[in-house]
């Protein structure tokens, strides 16, 4: 069970994070966005996880519980916003994704000097405009509600390169592949190859941020080759694993 703290302003700063580090759960009553511009960020709630690369950015809504976890050395960079002002409009967390340009807005504000002089007001004004036009990303890895999908996603979470079926899956847990199905759909709104990809996307996250080889990644988070893994990898993130965002 977390011990919850309570933040009210959300900072806005830059922080710097060993692997491995946690900041513990925590809210605040101001939204917040977190960003990693090296390493990336693992973001949980009771809803599930997030985990952002640095071509990604999350938004914490006012209020969410949330505990954040560091894969690779982090370099963190944390804008907070009043509650009332929600360029986004979105009420639950969100993957977002990051243009060259939001990313260098994001660096500069979170290192300049807290103050309201005229170049920071600026500054914060377009990079609010650039918020606005931000695509939301389905990086989302939902936590299931019901026990028999939480021992699936138990199995998946402890090992993404299971390629045993759902119909296997099924027996070992006591349940037919569609029984599973039918759940998955009105628990997660995802068919089970949608949701086992997305088990694996975040795993081979981590592990790609931990220095973990490529192939090797692809290997252990359960594709066939290493050039299938970086065509989804590619489809899903707009890069290769192997490669960094320009600066």
């Amino acid at each position: 069970m977390w011990k919850i703290r309570h933040t009210p302003v959300a900072p806005t700063r830059t922080q710097r994070l060993a692997s491995g580090g946690e900041i513990d759960a925590h809210r605040h009553d101001d939204h917040q966005i977190v960003y990693a511009s090296q390493g990336t960020i693992a973001v949980t709630t009771d809803a599930g996880s997030w985990v952002a690369p640095a071509t990604r950015a999350l938004w914490i809504p006012a209020g969410t519980v949330h505990h954040h976890q560091a894969h690779g050395e982090l370099d963190l960079h944390l804008v907070g916003l009043p509650a009332a002002e929600n360029p986004l409009g979105l009420d639950e967390p969100a993957v977002l994704a990051v243009s060259s340009l939001l990313r260098e807005l994001l660096v500069a504000y979170t290192r300049a000097p807290e103050d309201d002089s005229a170049p920071r007001l600026r500054l914060r004004a377009v990079l609010l405009d650039q918020l606005t036009i931000s695509a939301e990303q389905p990086l989302h890895l939902p936590i299931p509600s019901t026990p028999l999908l939480r021992e699936l996603h138990d199995i998946l979470r402890a090992d993404p390169a299971d390629n045993r079926s759902l119909d296997e899956l099924g027996r070992q847990l006591g349940a037919s592949a569609r029984t599973l199905s039918r759940r998955l759909r009105d628990d997660l709104g995802l068919t089970y190859p949608r949701w086992r990809t997305q088990v694996r996307l975040h795993h081979a996250l981590i592990l790609l941020a931990d220095g973990t080889p490529v192939t090797a990644v692809a290997h252990r988070c359960g594709w066939s080759s290493a050039s299938t893994f970086i065509d989804v990898f590619r489809r899903t993130f707009g890069h290769t694993p192997g490669s960094r965002p320009t600066t």
